[in-house]
């Protein structure tokens, strides 16, 4: 080919803007959003802590001391409640949310979003007391 048909081998280059890898610290939405999927290593955590302690509670009364005394240790205590503080920040994060995830019709309107995230937190309330509850009663 000639250079007078216009044609060239090279592709432009297009103008692409570099994305920094810290394009999360821009705003406060990108950031809970980062923290929100950081949240589910946590829950992960946390499933796994209670199916090691069923499996403790299931070998007998030696096996549970055990995982008593390394659950006891200050590290793990550290790593529980920054879980906790994490699990928290999830059910928040998913109960604000929940209006924008589900639609809920009653007959033929549609009920508000903060009704829904309301019965979320009400319920939240609900469970937490009654746990409470029995686990302060000595059950």
């Amino acid at each position: 080919m000639s250079a007078e048909s216009g044609y060239t081998t090279y592709h432009p280059r297009w103008l692409r803007r570099r994305t920094s890898t810290y394009w999360w610290l821009e705003r406060g939405s990108y950031f809970a959003f980062i923290l929100r999927e950081l949240s589910s290593i946590f829950v992960a955590w946390c499933v796994a802590y209670l199916l090691l302690l069923i499996r403790a509670v299931s070998r007998g009364e030696a096996a549970y001391q055990a995982f008593l005394e390394k659950s006891a240790h200050p590290l793990v205590f550290l790593i529980n409640l920054v879980a906790l503080f994490f699990l928290v920040f999830h059910a928040i994060t998913w109960f604000n949310l929940a209006p924008q995830a589900m639609v809920v019709k009653m007959g033929r309107t549609q009920v508000p979003g903060f009704l829904i995230a309301a019965s979320n937190y009400g319920a939240w309330v609900v469970v937490s007391a009654v746990l409470a509850w029995l686990l302060l009663s000595g059950m």
